[in-house]
């Protein structure tokens, strides 16, 4: 299935693939004949030209990706989710399940972990990957008792001093009817008033989907960062467009996207995150293991800044960040 994903802005893309792969197959033929093994050379500096030129058209293309299509890349089926970080970036990860209230949520991964020199407590949503995975994950929208689990390792955490690193991908909380008698606005409430006492360092990222109420549950943090290509905003873009066109099409999804100022750069400028880290050319999906490298310096490096604090000093200076967000100046008329 995700092999053959192809986003609709990437078709260009499509015919350079397919030269290489070509070229490819006859330098593996030619290269069994003794014979024409000058032939092969020269077909290899033509693949190292396409190769170039596809790293350019890479470029062109992802430096001018509207919000919508940042949308698009957030959701590839490719792009790596919380269970492929733990794997790639954790060592010793031993997960912890269940809210000790109702069951386990599969939709909202924890354990204690390590990362490089960091012990800590990692949080985050996992939408799945075949579709078995997907429908037992609810498509990473999580249930209220996902919440209260994440709650309930958090406070572990602060027991024994340990920082939080939440890593946020979803599209929202689940909205069925089972959530809705179980608690899910209390629970997202509950989350947002405790996390912001914990006494420890907490640092979250939106490694893909950042959808609102579902999204904020596990990301009142010291320090809030996004992946470049991901989206972070009270709303999806579709919901949006059904709300105030009463139709979701890719007219009004782009117009919705614009809107919404929901982009990494968006958010910066905005000051509801405090960095951008930068992914790989074409994407996170396009190289996991490097985008994991550069997501656990960026961790290692602000938990240790942050640990220089006192607990006191972080929960104020917590307080005062979400209390500057929406924050303006009016000038007196003249």
């Amino acid at each position: 299935m995700a092999t053959y994903y192809q986003l609709e802005f990437e078709k260009p893309l499509v015919e350079l693939d397919r030269q290489i792969d070509e070229i490819e197959q006859r330098i593996r033929r030619e290269e069994s004949d003794e014979t024409t093994i000058p032939s092969a050379n020269a077909l290899r500096a033509d693949v190292e030209t396409l190769r170039n030129q596809r790293s350019e058209l890479i470029k062109s293309i992802y430096s001018g990706l509207t919000a919508w299509q940042t949308v698009r890349v957030a959701r590839h089926p490719l792009r790596p989710q919380t269970r492929d970080y733990i794997e790639s970036m954790t060592r010793d990860f031993a997960e912890l399940h269940g809210d000790r209230r109702f069951g386990d949520d599969p939709a909202i991964v924890c354990g204690m972990c390590r990362i490089g020199p960091i012990k800590c407590m990692l949080i985050g949503h996992q939408k799945g990957r075949e579709t078995g995975e997907k429908i037992a994950c609810h498509f990473g929208c999580a249930h209220p008792e996902g919440y209260r689990k994440a709650l309930l390792k958090m406070q572990l955490a602060e027991k024994f001093g340990l920082p939080i690193v939440t890593l946020v991908d979803t599209p929202g909380a689940y909205p069925g009817l089972g959530a809705e008698q179980r608690g899910q606005a209390e629970a997202i409430a509950v989350n947002l008033r405790e996390m912001s006492r914990l006494r420890v360092p907490i640092v979250s990222i939106v490694i893909g989907e950042g959808g609102s109420g579902g999204a904020l549950g596990i990301a009142v943090a010291d320090r809030v960062a996004m992946l470049r290509n991901s989206w972070y905003s009270v709303i999806s873009p579709e919901g949006c467009a059904a709300i105030l066109w009463k139709e979701a099409n890719e007219q009004t999804n782009t117009a919705a996207a614009k809107s919404l100022k929901l982009t990494a750069q968006d958010n910066v400028e905005l000051g509801i995150i405090d960095d951008i880290i930068e992914e790989p050319l074409g994407g996170a999906h396009r190289n996991p293991k490097a985008m994991a490298s550069d997501l656990a310096d960026w961790i290692v490096r602000n938990i240790q800044e942050l640990k220089q604090k006192s607990g006191e000093e972080l929960v104020n200076a917590r307080y005062e960040r979400f209390r500057r967000m929406g924050s303006f100046l009016e000038q007196a008329t003249v």
